[in-house]
């Protein structure tokens, strides 16, 4: 069993908040991957599947942000599990959006989830974090998070979210360099190497350089061969 959290905020006044994009990935994975439907259990929506070969629990904690580790830690010790089989998608300013680095353990960075779960489970949980960009100045980035993605967000938001859906049974299944370098593929496939000019003036068909080579040899071969001695006319009158 693992636990598959996306962390924000519930009810629809917040849904397509960026401080919601952890709700947003969670919803299409479970979409993608044909989970069951949606029910309320340890204070959060949860959604069972499989994935990469392990049943897996989907969560959205129903108790805002800020009380996360709540739901999370609840359903922890339900299934006797340990911080490692939890993996938590969640909005990072300090990502340029469209961008996502994942990792196992470290710090808060100041995300209050982020903190609610490190207190409620301990910090060696898995962290996805998925790039919503910085306003500038700190005393915007309250205002930032809790508004919505702009129209111009959409078309990389979009790729963002298919892309982590697509490729999560490869996190899951413990290859995070793997599951990281498919969803920057996704997002900005590599450009096609140009194909070379065809020469203007194609060789005309000939012989294979290493035949030509062979035949150029036995040529000067016989050329160089000594001619036999023929005797002249007085010598034939000698005799």
């Amino acid at each position: 069993m693992l636990l598959l959290v996306g962390l924000g905020n519930p009810g629809p006044r917040y849904a397509q908040n960026r401080h919601n994009i952890g709700f947003m990935a969670v919803d299409e994975i479970v979409r993608r991957h044909s989970f069951q439907p949606w029910r309320k259990r340890f204070q959060a929506e949860v959604a069972e599947g499989r994935l990469a070969g392990d049943k897996v629990l989907a969560m959205k904690p129903q108790t805002y942000m800020n009380e996360s580790g709540r739901a999370v830690g609840e359903a922890l010790r339900f299934f006797k599990l340990e911080p490692e089989q939890v993996f938590v998608l969640y909005d990072e300013i300090d990502l340029a959006p469209n961008k996502l680095r994942v990792k196992r353990g470290g710090g808060s960075g100041g995300h209050n989830g982020i903190r609610s779960l490190e207190s409620h489970i301990g910090k060696d949980f898995w962290r996805v974090r998925l790039g919503v960009g910085h306003p500038g100045q700190k005393e915007l980035v309250h205002g930032h998070v809790l508004n919505d993605f702009a129209k111009a967000d959409q078309a990389w938001l979009e790729k963002l979210l298919d892309a982590v859906a697509l490729e999560m049974p490869s996190l899951l299944a413990g290859d995070a360099p793997h599951f990281m370098t498919k969803v920057a593929e996704a997002i900005n496939p590599p450009r096609p190497k140009p194909s070379r000019p065809k020469s203007p003036h194609p060789k005309p068909p000939g012989k294979p350089p290493a035949e030509d080579a062979a035949s150029d040899g036995e040529s000067a071969a016989v050329e160089a061969a000594p001619k036999p001695d023929t005797p002249s006319p007085a010598s034939e009158s000698d005799t």
